[in-house]
């Protein structure tokens, strides 16, 4: 977050501190509220992009809220517990920190002060449980994260069957073992679950199949070696496996001298890892060594998982390749258009509650409403009708002329 709407969050901390306090206890701002603080403090405050004096309303501010809490803590420690008195006095601790000299310093990710991770990181005095996020380069928010299921099944209008609400910060992949156990313990569980590429793993995929008998559709995500970033070298795909023997043959005939594993990961959608291994002897000789390896000693690792996941993997890719599995996932930019009436129709974006309990309640409420409004269009067993097309893509049907017929095979 940019450093300004860090100021505007200390300065809101503040506003709200001073607000609870002169609702239950306004004895406690004799004396400590005057002018200056009324001035900065007795209305809503929006910097804008460029303040006057950034630094000398980041030192203020900082001080002021720091004579508050000092002056609670000496006079009325009773006080200290107040839910926004608390909100404030923990987002000064993440905003700032006392130097060797007990001065308040302005925390920087820049610097040895550092700021919490996003996971643990305050952005409301009311709401302390919102976190910020990001995705990629354009996508950032406050709040929490709404995922939707829906059926997509064509023999009626769809039906929102699942809503989970989540931490801002939380993966996509962490949602979905808890969605297949819901929608079995309703009846609801799919044959097909297709999916996001974010929801994708190897390990959820075969717990789908094993436990729900449930297939995830979704692209897997790609090899990160810089072999399959930059589209030249030998990438872990053209080493040759042999679980049986445990060995793994190179693309130059070299057979490995090491297995080693499986190693499990830290994280909780990540395979378990096989290492097999070239020794220096095997590699520093070979005449291709280069669009192999960089490492220093010349030998090769070679991470894979486990031969079911591994055979998994190998089959997922197979049909991604195929323009049926293409034809087949195409549907599911459906549920795209159910994000957008969420946001846009029923204004699931704009929490109306404190708190990621309230809020989920909300999307609930948003998607039974969502439901009641197609279902009274379109009655169970009634198909709903395709959206007709626009006078552009007449045309282009009436010139022969071939279109995109979803926008995510443009992708």
């Amino acid at each position: 977050m940019r450093d300004l709407t860090r100021l505007e969050l200390v300065t809101e901390a503040m506003r709200a501190a001073l607000e609870e306090l002169a609702r239950t206890a306004a004895h406690a701002l004799n004396g400590l509220v005057d002018e200056d603080w009324g001035r900065r403090y007795g209305r809503q405050v929006r910097l804008g992009k460029n303040p006057t004096r950034p630094k000398t309303r980041i030192n203020t501010t900082g001080a002021d809220a720091r004579r508050l809490l000092e002056h609670l803590s000496r006079n009325h420690p009773g006080l200290l517990g107040g839910p926004q008195v608390q909100a404030l006095r923990q987002i000064l601790v993440q905003t700032y920190y006392c130097d060797s000299t007990g001065r308040l310093r302005w925390r920087d990710d820049d610097d040895d002060s550092g700021l919490p991770p996003s996971a643990k990181r305050i952005i409301s005095p009311y709401d302390l449980t919102a976190r910020y996020a990001r995705r990629g380069q354009v996508t950032r928010w406050q709040g929490f994260l709404a995922h939707v299921t829906e059926t997509c099944s064509g023999d009626g209008p769809n039906v929102i069957t699942d809503v989970v609400t989540m931490p801002a910060t939380s993966a996509d992949t962490e949602v979905l073992p808890g969605i297949h156990t819901r929608l079995e313990r309703r009846g609801l569980q799919p044959e097909q679950h297709l999916v996001d590429g974010g929801y994708t793993s190897l390990v959820h995929l075969e717990q789908a199949e094993r436990e729900h008998q449930i297939t995830v559709v979704g692209p897997l995500p790609g090899n990160p070696t810089h072999q399959n970033r930059q589209g030249e070298g030998f990438a872990p795909d053209d080493f040759r496996i042999d679980f049986d023997r445990q060995e793994v043959t190179c693309p130059q005939g070299q057979v490995s001298k090491g297995w080693h594993g499986p190693y499990p990961t830290s994280s909780l959608t990540a395979a378990p890892l096989i290492v097999a291994r070239f020794t220096k002897s095997q590699c520093q000789p070979c005449p291709v060594r280069a669009k192999c390896t960089t490492s220093r000693d010349g030998a090769r690792n070679v991470g894979f998982p486990p031969r079911k996941l591994h055979e998994l993997q190998l089959r997922n890719r197979a049909e991604q390749r195929e323009p049926d599995w293409h034809k087949r996932y195409a549907v599911r930019s459906g549920i795209e258009g159910t994000i957008c009436e969420f946001a846009h129709g029923h204004g699931m974006r704009r929490c109306r509650y404190r708190g990621q309990a309230k809020a989920h309640l909300q999307h609930v409420l948003t998607a039974i409403a969502v439901n009641v409004e197609r279902l009274s269009r379109h009655p169970p067993g009634e198909s709903a009708p395709p959206r007709p097309p626009t006078a552009f893509q007449d045309y282009l049907d009436q010139q022969g002329i071939p279109r995109l017929r979803s926008w995510r095979a443009a992708s």
